[in-house]
């Protein structure tokens, strides 16, 4: 049963067009994810679907008998509650239901009256029904269920007396997503539900979800947790919706084939169309009655042809390249008993590390636990209580800061990163710019203006400037759209550098890193795998035991590893030389065939029967091979 439909909606802004012919339906349970990169309009059609703002055009269905449940990037608190009065707020009818119950009480406790007893019957009754009322709501469970998701959302109950007013803005988001979860409507329109959520407040909202049984629609970038929740995802690009079944993983893989396939057709047809048109052109040169009516009888063929359109492209991508320009020493960081308090908070101590060349690892830990702190102690932008930190020879440090403290908000884009680099050229500057997406009249965007993408981006582009060969990330992927993101992971993983990074992207850590560092108040534990085997280990630490002990025994098994990556990127490259070729194969053969059957169309062969044999047994062999190679390639993209 269809529970929210829209149909040709369209949103514009001026000239600008944000939403065009948008149609989607959603049914009763569905779980679907919603990306496209930033900007795109996600966010505006979750506004139009919750009578937020206005369409152009269009029709818009919503079932009147489910509740729609909407969490925003713009909060709506009241900053003079405290976080538990705030939660409380959502069960006012209850509270209300809890009043009446009291006074029900007070009169009831009053001494029996014999001349009053339809009134004292009548009292006794409505608080049966009242009663009644307020169990069938809940009354008995919703202040446990207050504290279960204000637990699972991270705050302590210390926190529950803080006045909004004073929490940070991602303390207020988890506010907000609390009361919405409390409301438990029929359809929740979730957008980023998980930022500002540390790892441990994700993976509760994922098992909670998991087990909600109403409708979702969901905007993140977070394909971890769209893999964890979602059987569906629509994807909003270039203005419009294209659907796929399955959560993001899938919607990946069928994304691909789906394009190679409609590439595949299109360019086919775009063939055959190349060659009735060269067969029309030649028909007509000939200038005879007889040929031009053939001619004419193949326009009319070609006119009614149902073309195919040329598959969408995604939009452009900021291309990231990290490049050390020196390489650095084996020893890149030692840390020996280092420890951080601020007043009588202890943040860690007895802080051990090494860390050595071309290592990609993860710093992990509870907010507020200290990770920042411990970049910041490493860029000596603050002291350390105790202990000693030491950064080896040749070691140059970029650092990426998830505040962006170190963009000046009154210079203009083209200004902040040429002040940084000024013996870039204007050219070598316009090109940096164009690459992380910054074109045109946007180089002379103010810093205060832009969004918080855009203000990574200009970070990303900083630190790649710099061509350090260690690099110290603070949630770079924070802000960044799924497309900016892989391109990131990608250019991690051809970096030869060395990477400390902060996440919670459970995506990008599974996929760049191989250490993991949990942070804690006695310092740190590592874990020699993704955040995957992170996960597998804290929940069975025995699991991986043999495997470790085997490679703690020598580094010969850590460079057979590191040689075997190789070999497979290797063999990668190969892969893609052999498909190059391939391709370049069937174009050259699918060029001989329209000039074989374009000969079958000149009168010196078609009025010869030898020659007509010979070409068409060639355009037959032609065939053949052409098949066999279409099947290779479907081989290559299987």
């Amino acid at each position: 049963m269809i529970v929210l439909s829209c149909k040709d909606i369209h949103k514009s802004y001026g000239i600008d067009v944000i939403l065009d012919k948008i149609t989607l339906s959603i049914n009763d349970g569905e779980r679907i994810g919603f990306i496209g990169p930033n900007g795109a309009g996600k966010s505006t059609l979750f506004k139009i679907l919750t009578s937020q703002l206005d369409y152009d055009n269009g029709e818009l269905f919503i079932d009147k008998n489910k509740r729609v449940g909407y969490l925003s990037q713009n909060l709506s608190l009241n900053i003079n509650n405290t976080i538990y009065k705030e939660t409380l707020s959502v069960f006012d009818n209850l509270l209300s239901l809890e009043k009446s119950l009291k006074d029900l009480e007070t009169k009831m406790s009053k001494p029996y009256d014999a001349s009053k007893e339809d009134y004292q019957n009548k009292i006794i009754k409505e608080y049966t029904l009242t009663s009644e009322l307020y169990n069938n709501r809940g009354g008995y469970t919703y202040k446990a269920k207050i504290n279960r998701i204000l637990k699972g959302l991270g705050f302590l109950e210390e926190d529950y007396d803080k006045p909004i007013n004073i929490l940070s803005g991602g303390l207020k988001t988890r506010v907000a997503l609390c009361k919405l979860l409390l409301k438990n409507p029929d359809v929740l329109l979730l957008d980023e539900p998980t930022n500002h959520l540390d790892l441990d407040a994700i993976e509760w909202l994922e098992d909670y979800l998991k087990s909600y049984k109403g409708t979702m629609f969901i905007i993140s970038h977070d394909r971890f947790f769209l893999d964890a929740i979602t059987n569906k995802t629509f994807e909003l690009i270039n203005g419009h919706i294209d659907s796929y079944n399955g959560n993001y993983t899938n919607f990946i893989e069928l994304k691909k084939k789906n394009y190679e396939i409609q590439l595949k057709a299109y360019n086919l047809q775009q063939s055959e169309i190349k060659r009735q048109e060269d067969i029309i052109t030649k028909y007509k040169s000939f200038n005879r009655e007889k040929s031009v009516k053939a001619a004419e009888s193949r326009q009319k063929s070609l006119d009614k042809m149902d073309r195919i359109d040329s598959p969408t492209r995604d939009p452009k991508e900021t291309k990231i390249k990290f490049e050390a320009e020196i390489k650095s020493g084996n020893d890149v960081l030692h840390i020996e008993n280092l420890s951080k308090r601020f007043g009588d908070n202890l943040l860690f101590e007895n802080l051990n590390l090494d860390v050595k060349r071309s290592e990609k690892i993860a710093l992990i830990g509870e907010n507020g636990r200290g990770k920042t702190t411990l970049f910041k102690i490493i860029m000596d932008k603050i002291p350390s209580d105790t202990g000693i930190k030491i950064l080896g020879k040749s070691i140059f440090v970029g650092y990426y800061d998830q505040e962006q403290s170190d963009l000046n908000p009154e210079k203009t884009v083209i200004d902040e990163v040429w002040d940084a680099f000024p013996k870039l050229t204007t050219t070598e500057l316009r090109t940096a710019l164009a690459a992380f997406l910054f074109i045109g009249e946007d180089v002379f965007k103010v810093i205060s203006t832009l969004s918080g993408g855009e203000k990574c981006r200009i970070n990303l582009l900083k630190i790649m400037l710099s061509k350090s060969n260690f690099l110290l990330l603070d949630e770079p992927t924070n802000h960044l759209d799924i497309m900016s993101r892989e391109a990131l992971e990608d250019s991690i993983l051809a970096y030869d550098g060395t990477v400390i990074v902060i996440s919670h992207d459970r995506y990008f850590l599974n996929k760049v890193i191989h250490k993991i560092l949990e942070l804690n108040k006695d310092g740190l534990k590592e874990y020699l795998g993704n955040y995957t085997y992170y996960i597998e280990k804290k929940k069975n630490p025995l699991r991986f035991q043999a495997e470790e002990e085997h490679e703690g025994m020598s580094k010969t098994q850590i460079n057979y590893n590191k040689k075997k990556k190789r070999d497979e990127n290797n063999l990668e490259k190969q892969k893609k030389i052999d498909f190059k070729t391939l391709e370049d194969k069937i174009s050259s053969l699918e060029q001989e065939l329209g000039k074989l059957n374009n000969d079958l169309c000149l009168e010196e062969v078609y009025s010869s029967p030898s020659r007509s044999v010979e070409t068409n047994n060639h355009i037959l062999s032609t065939k053949t091979e052409l098949e066999t190679l279409y099947a290779k390639w479907e081989n290559f993209l299987a």
